[in-house]
Order: structure tokens, then C-alpha cells, then sequence
């Protein structure tokens, strides 16, 4: 498993993000000029050119990959199913995660978390986590990126256990690592199976 970042999407000009467009394969291109915002191309293109370094860099894989979905709409490599990749991506940052089994990752803007969200999406232990952390919205955001990276590795979706997701994970086959960037003011999780 191996985990790819880039944090400097806010520097780029549309100069910039245009020619990150231009490297894509006429598919992707397609998907990148749909969005209507700039930072919507950046995040499009970017995430899919980290995963063209990932899989270079650890498969040896120089072509261009192309997407198939399945049924859940979870993407997956043409031609190469034993390789599993996953992408998210914020304001401010894109993450890529391959690995050789399923794996799911998640990363979100450090945002407030008001009550009524808080307990929508958070069973009574987590919502006393947030309760006593020092920063209540790193904590909030922590937790949902976990959830987020453990629904898209299974390819499940959030569906209405949204609460008790992380409840009934079996971790001694599943693994959810967290990283904050305090700097930059984002939280991502990766979610992969032992």
C-alpha cells in the first residue's frame, strides 16, 4: 500500500490547470472541463495524475489507466484487477491511495461541526470523543474521514448506518490510519484490509 498527496492546489493559476488538463487522456479531459469552478478542474486533474505516478512509480505502469465502475459506481483499473486505487480530494489537497487489495481514502477541510450534524452522522462514543477533544472540529473531521475511507474501500456507500459505521468494523482485519495537517488544515483517512 502506498499513499500519494499533493497540498498545493490553492497556488495554482488557470494557466497552470490548464495545462494539467492537457496531459489527460480525452476521457478525463472531459470530466476536468465539466466542472464549472477552477479549483474543480485542479482537484479532477490532479487526482488522476497522482495515480499515473503511483502506478509508475510502484507498478511500472506507463500508460494512461482507464476507469471501468462497478455496480456501487466504485472505479476500478481496466485491465488491471489486482491493482486497487482509490482518490479524494478537498480544497486544498488531492490523495491517491494503490495497494494490491481494497483500500479506501478520505480527506476533508478541517470544518466546523455544528450539534445537529455532529449527531446526525455520530453514534453517542464518538460524539463524547468530539466532546472531549481539545479542537472539536479536527475531531469531527477525523471520524467522518474515517467513515468515508472505510465505505469507499468496501464500495458499500454511506447508506443509513452512517452512526455505527466504524462501530462494526472487525479491526483485527481492517485498519483505518488518520493524518492531520494542522498547516494546511485538512485530515485524511486510509482505510485497508491487513
Amino acid at each position: 500500500m502506498k499513499i500519494y498527496i499533493r497540498t498545493d492546489l490553492e497556488r495554482m493559476d488557470e494557466k497552470e490547470v490548464e495545462t494539467l488538463i492537457m496531459e489527460l487522456p480525452e476521457w478525463r479531459r472531459k470530466q476536468a472541463i465539466r466542472f464549472k469552478f477552477l479549483s474543480g478542474k485542479c482537484e479532477c486533474a490532479t487526482s488522476y495524475l497522482l495515480l499515473c505516478r503511483a502506478l509508475r512509480e510502484c507498478y511500472g505502469i506507463e500508460e494512461k489507466p482507464r476507469f471501468g465502475y462497478l455496480e456501487n459506481g466504485k472505479p476500478y483499473l481496466v485491465g488491471y484487477p489486482n491493482i486497487h486505487f482509490n482518490l479524494s480530494h478537498c480544497k486544498n489537497a488531492v490523495v491517491c491511495a494503490v495497494s494490491n487489495s481494497p483500500i479506501g481514502v478520505d480527506i476533508e477541510r478541517k470544518r466546523h461541526a455544528n450539534d445537529d450534524l455532529i449527531r446526525y452522522t455520530m453514534n453517542d462514543e464518538e460524539i463524547e470523543q468530539i466532546d472531549k477533544s481539545k479542537d472539536k472540529d479536527y475531531a469531527f473531521t477525523k471520524l467522518w474521514t474515517k467513515k468515508e475511507a472505510f465505505v469507499k474501500m468496501t464500495g458499500l456507500g454511506i447508506q443509513d448506518n452512517i452512526k455505527d459505521i466504524l462501530k462494526n468494523i472487525d479491526y483485527s482485519k481492517i485498519v483505518i490510519d488518520t493524518m492531520e495537517n494542522e498547516e494546511k488544515l485538512f485530515a485524511y483517512s486510509v482505510a485497508y484490509r491487513k
